[in-house]
């Protein structure tokens, strides 16, 4: 990243005076001022508590094998602020960034915009001088009010709904649900990923006069010790076209970290688009993916497990993936943020985790290895270590002690993740 990408995001940052400024109105005005609005390009719009990621990446991957032109929105960054921009799957270069900054600073005259407003605008204005075919947008929290939400999805989907967010997004399930579904448009299809969806949401559904593929419903995934089946049904103009189809997938190592629900919401999103999709091709693209931090492997003997998850709903995946597995030991060096549902996160995992190491994060959000340490021993819940370390030293000191049958896993937020990757960029670890 160069200099001048640097001086850039540090004033996109003190730019607006809310981080978080969830109103569509400043946004929209310098889009159109932009000629941004209505892109010629097909839209993916994906929200959700936790599987955003995997379900973009997924998409970006499979659409490209089949020879589409792809702008990919995505956040947040692990290591640089371009992952969050790609195009033909590649992250834009700093120099094309900071000409989408300058083009958006001198449209937006006296409207100041988040630094979250900025990037979405920065990868749309760069989508739009690449004339992509196909762009997929990652919503960063909730969806009715989410920058990626002024633009009209042709593919809306949901990945699931559980609590996260919940002082910008409601209190419960239903509530975080119907901000969710709100990238939905009339007419079109919108894909569900979560199985347990409160009624309020699918009367909002109703309302929005989307037209809902639900999971376990319209289309099912069934996965077995070795693949994955997923049965999806090609749907045009409101209806279905024909019988559904059936696509199985070898459960690869890469495969088998992303959650089922996830690998079949791609499948049915692509099936349900206007677009003609190859699906011999996507079956044999789909089981090399790999995604950066989400549930992916650092290092073997003894074995290292980043995971970026960092709400109960994340933490109880993860859970049923650590019973399944044998160790003689497990253990976790875990910083969170503190806005946080720390403990009921926490204790998601305490079942599977045997030893705690709680560490400190080096952001303003972060919460100190102290506060976490105090919550972990509330949960009677073992814990040790330096907690005013940073995830890579304390990663570091657990990889010359710990033996070739254990297990350290990595979690608890990007920061966390990024943090150790960081050092490994560096080769400092």
């Amino acid at each position: 990243m160069n200099e001048d990408l640097d001086r850039w995001l540090e004033r996109l940052e003190q730019l607006h005076p809310k981080v978080i400024d969830m109103e569509l109105g400043r946004i929209r005005t310098v889009a159109t001022t932009m000629g941004l609005l209505r892109p010629q390009a097909y839209l993916f719009t994906v929200a959700g508590t936790n599987g955003k990621g995997s379900t973009c990446n997924l998409l970006d991957q499979s659409l490209r094998s089949n020879g589409f032109s792809v702008g990919f929105y995505s956040s947040p960054h692990l290591l640089r602020f371009n992952e969050r921009i790609s195009i033909a799957g590649k992250p834009a270069s700093d120099e094309a960034i900071v000409a989408a900054f300058e083009a958006i600073d001198q449209a937006r005259e006296t409207i100041t915009l988040t630094y979250f407003e900025f990037a979405t605008l920065a990868a749309a204005w760069l989508f739009k001088q690449a004339a992509v075919d196909v762009w997929v947008l990652e919503v960063g929290m909730g969806g009715r009010l989410d920058a990626a939400n002024i633009w009209d999805a042709d593919i809306a989907l949901v990945t699931s709904i559980d609590l996260d967010h919940q002082r910008w997004l409601g209190p419960d399930r239903a509530a975080i649900g119907q901000e969710k579904v709100a990238i939905g448009r009339a007419g079109k299809p919108l894909i569900l990923g979560e199985p347990n969806i409160p009624a309020a949401v699918m009367e909002r559904v109703a309302e929005l006069d989307a037209y809902p593929l639900r999971i376990e419903h319209e289309f099912q995934v069934v996965r077995t010790a070795s693949e994955l089946s997923i049965d999806y049904v090609q749907c045009r103009n409101n209806a279905y076209s024909g019988p559904s189809s059936t696509m199985r997938l070898e459960l690869s190592e890469e495969l088998s970290s992303i959650h089922p629900h996830n690998i079949a919401l791609c499948i049915q999103a692509l099936a349900a688009s206007e677009l003609a999709i190859d699906f011999s091709v996507v079956a044999k693209i789909l089981p090399q993916v790999k995604i950066s931090g989400r549930h992916s492997w650092l290092h073997r003997n003894p074995d290292v497990l980043l995971d970026v998850g960092h709400n109960p709903h994340a933490a109880r995946w993860l859970a049923d993936k650590l019973g399944a597995w044998s160790y003689s030991r497990v253990h976790c060096v875990v910083g969170m943020l503190q806005d946080k549902d720390i403990k009921g996160t926490l204790a998601e995992l305490a079942t599977v985790v045997d030893v705690w190491h709680p560490v400190t994060l080096p952001v303003e959000r972060g919460c100190s290895g102290a506060k976490l340490a105090e919550a972990l021993r509330e949960l009677d819940l073992e814990v040790t270590g330096d907690s005013a370390q940073t995830p890579a030293q304390t990663l570091q000191s657990l990889l010359a002690l710990s033996g070739d049958q254990e297990l350290i896993l990595v979690f608890g937020s990007f920061y966390t993740v990024a943090d150790v990757l960081q050092q490994v960029s560096d080769k400092r670890l």
